[in-house]
């Protein structure tokens, strides 16, 4: 990352060279040697403002044990359930019939663990047709 694109995409989630010198645990006179081009950026500190910036999960106490899978794309629970973000969209349905259903039956002694859904990537492939085998043109001709 450049000079320029790490400016922006540090004033953007940061109001202060306070608060970023916290984040990434180094003096405020480090960030602003990095935000002028004085010394060379830290590898390191452009993957956490990255992470930052496309919301991955906070380093908060809350949040700790959790982790996502990133190849299958699931949130995995301190517990080792797992939640696509397909099920994550449909919680607040489910968690409104879970409290109907307990109304009216009671809860469930030892539910079973059910795995998360397959989450497919927006283009699975195989779209295409096989492309015909290639056959050297004088090869071709001597059929004829």
């Amino acid at each position: 990352m450049n000079v320029e694109g790490f400016k922006t995409l540090y004033w953007r989630q940061f109001d202060s060279i306070r608060e970023g010198a916290e984040y990434f645990h180094v003096t405020k006179v480090t960030i602003r040697r990095w935000l002028n081009g004085e010394t060379i950026i830290n590898p390191m500190a452009e993957k956490l403002l990255i992470i930052r910036a496309i919301g991955y999960l906070p380093n908060d106490v809350r949040w700790q044990g959790f982790r996502i899978d990133e190849h299958r794309a699931v949130l995995i629970t301190p517990e080792g359930r797992e939640f696509s973000p397909r099920e994550l969209e449909a919680f607040a349905l489910w968690r409104d019939e879970y409290k109907e259903l307990i109304k009216l039956h009671g809860h469930i002694e030892r539910p079973p663990i059910i795995p998360a859904r397959e989450n497919p990537l927006p283009f699975r492939g195989g779209r295409r047709m096989q492309a015909a085998p290639w056959i050297p043109s004088k090869i071709r001709r001597a059929g004829k």
